[in-house]
């Protein structure tokens, strides 16, 4: 039987740095002393008046469709939230709401760019953008980083070619931590006008920067920007897969058309606690950015010193990088020797691009005994192990 060519578009080209973690999962449903930070799924819950607002709203039967771009209430909350966040005024006829910010991307990049087309994005990026902006047909254009893994928009304007429909960028980003500033902003901002290009910009993390913000372009080119966002990392809420776009009226129709024929509408009981939430976002986003600062603090702790390792300090999120070359192992090679011998599994940095391939990726957003036990077992690792069979591991 066949296939449509789309499926081989929606694999992608991380697909095989998450073996290890699920590896570990199944391993962790089978009652094994494993250790997960391959993920970023914070270790703290979804605060208690968002719970409780779900719980209600699913007793008094709110489990019935509602409208594909989200209910007016939670669109106009979004609406309210983002103009916060990133001085643009908006409302809710530019808020469509989705599964996540993934699936907001996934629509943005549908309705954006098609087969012929080019999107360009900056590396080091997530595993799953290659697959999700490649769907529809476009080509991912890589754009490379400088030495400090900051974005080098100095060799952005040579990959600009007719073809191209969009720059893409998460700030702050995963896996990096990093947060675009004002003049890398500007500096992409120029290009978009020159060339006529839309600029989606992921800010599923801009709640865990620092005052729960980032640097945004939304207020200066409101026709072009198209902002992603959700409730996942800043309120603990991953699996209620909350999240939206915000951005040019038309583009809303558009995505609202594609949710239609995608979700037709999302669960009404949790679009009343995303209300909730947003209510609630200047103190849960509070807790997160704390909660995320001081494990990260002791994470590099533990982990100082540690022969062949060098820490890569992010400027926001739950994310580490780890500079693992000087211990003779590729980024791959240590994620598979760690989890072998110490149980702890970790990412493999060369599934964000050619970038981070000598790094690991670690979720430091767990709770403290778990995270220590975890430094304690790799310090172990680097030390005892790789000090002593670096061949051994190589082979």
């Amino acid at each position: 039987m066949k296939f449509s060519p789309l499926t081989g578009r929606i694999g992608g080209t991380g697909a095989d740095a998450w073996l290890t973690h699920y590896e570990a999962v199944a391993a962790l449903e089978r009652g094994e002393d494993v250790i997960i930070l391959s993920v970023g799924d914070p270790d703290i819950a979804t605060p208690a008046p968002v719970l409780e607002r779900a719980i209600e709203r699913l007793r008094r039967g709110d489990t019935h469709y509602v409208a594909a771009a989200g209910r007016l209430a939670l669109r106009q909350a979004i609406a309210r939230s983002h103009a916060a966040r990133t001085g643009q005024a908006v409302t809710a006829e530019n808020v469509v709401y989705l599964a996540g910010a993934q699936n907001a991307l996934f629509v943005a990049s549908l309705c954006i760019a098609g087969p012929g087309d080019e999107v360009i994005t900056f590396e080091p990026l997530y595993p799953t953008y290659p697959a999700t902006l490649e769907v529809g047909g476009a080509r991912l254009v890589r754009a490379p980083a400088d030495a400090a893994l900051r974005p080098d928009v100095g060799t952005l304007a040579g990959l600009i070619t007719s073809r191209t429909r969009a720059i893409v960028w998460a700030s702050p980003n995963n896996p990096s931590g990093l947060i675009f500033n004002a003049a890398e902003l500007a500096a992409i901002g120029a290009l978009a006008r020159r060339h006529d290009l839309w600029l989606i910009v992921d800010e599923v993390y801009a709640g865990l920067a620092p005052g729960g913000r980032v640097p945004s372009l939304a207020a200066e080119l409101p026709e072009r920007v198209v902002t992603l966002g959700s409730l996942s990392k800043s309120h603990a809420m991953t699996g209620w897969r909350t999240g939206w776009l915000v951005g040019p009226r038309e583009l809303a129709v558009k995505a609202e058309l594609l949710a239609m024929c995608m979700l037709f509408g999302l669960p009404g009981f949790v679009q009343e606690a995303a209300i909730t939430a947003l209510e609630i976002a200047a103190d849960a986003e509070r807790r997160a950015r704390e909660f995320c600062r001081v494990r990260q603090q002791r994470f590099s702790a533990g982990l100082r010193g540690v022969p062949g390792l060098k820490l890569l300090e992010p400027e926001a999120g739950m994310f580490m990088l780890i500079d693992v070359g000087a211990t003779g192992l590729s980024g791959e090679g240590f994620v598979r020797a760690l989890y072998a011998s110490q149980k702890v599994s970790v990412m493999d940095g060369a599934a964000f691009g050619s970038a981070t391939a000598g790094c690991v990726r670690v979720c430091f957003a767990t709770d403290e005994a778990r995270l220590e036990a975890a430094c304690a077992r790799i310090r172990r690792f680097c030390t005892a192990e790789l000090s002593g069979g670096r061949a051994a591991l190589r082979r």
